[in-house]
């Protein structure tokens, strides 16, 4: 899946005003464990499709939003919820796992949409 792409003019509308969460990879690309994430980050695209948006935002191209935001080291995932960064997560956490737990407590089971569940009763 491919992911979206933040920069400066976009950010608002693409993050800040869209009705899911969403996850902002914050990354570089002379960054090696950023590149390592950015699979993994694609994967998680992928399986919460329509729940969470996903999207990559270059630090060195747009330094104003990584400076509001605070984000000192990259890779930083952000988790941004009704316009406001609510969760981070600082650096590859090696594996898939402790991002979606990361996701899993910021998004609850609740708000990711019914279609998976729809079946279950």
């Amino acid at each position: 899946m491919e992911m979206k792409h933040f920069d400066a003019p976009t950010f608002e509308a693409d993050v800040l005003k869209a009705s899911e969460p969403v996850v902002v990879d914050f990354y570089a690309e002379w960054c090696p464990p950023c590149r390592a994430m950015t699979p993994v980050v694609e994967q998680l695209a992928s399986e919460y499709a329509g729940k969470v948006v996903f999207g990559k935002l270059d630090v060195d191209i747009s330094q104003e939003i990584a400076i509001r935001y605070g984000v000192m080291g990259i890779p930083t995932l952000g988790m941004f919820r009704e316009g406001k960064l609510v969760d981070r997560m600082i650096g590859f956490p090696g594996g898939k796992a402790p991002i979606k737990a990361w996701i899993e407590k910021n998004v609850p089971a609740s708000e990711q949409g019914t279609n998976s569940e729809a079946g279950a009763a």
